[in-house]
């Protein structure tokens, strides 16, 4: 499993939901890609008043304040898929 976090320098949610997102590999078999939106004009255009964006799947799963709860219930529903 794959989960994207759009990111860019110097901002203190993103740094929070990287924090997150450690404590979830933890407990759940995923791969962390993390994407700098100042790298790539679409993702600028797209994430830069949103950031920190998690997507799974294609999908934007939460963004801004990172709670992870949504992500949960996303990485638990995929497990019990597979």
């Amino acid at each position: 499993m794959e989960v994207v976090l759009y990111t860019k320098n110097g901002c203190h949610l993103c740094d929070d939901a990287k924090e997150l997102l450690a404590e979830l590999q933890s407990e759940f078999l995923f791969q962390l890609i993390e994407r700098d939106i100042y790298k790539n004009d679409e993702w600028l255009e797209k994430y830069h008043l949103a950031i920190p964006v998690i997507e799974m799947d294609g999908e934007e799963v939460e963004y801004g304040k990172i709670t992870g709860i949504p992500l949960r219930k996303r990485l638990l529903l995929k497990i019990g898929n597979t």
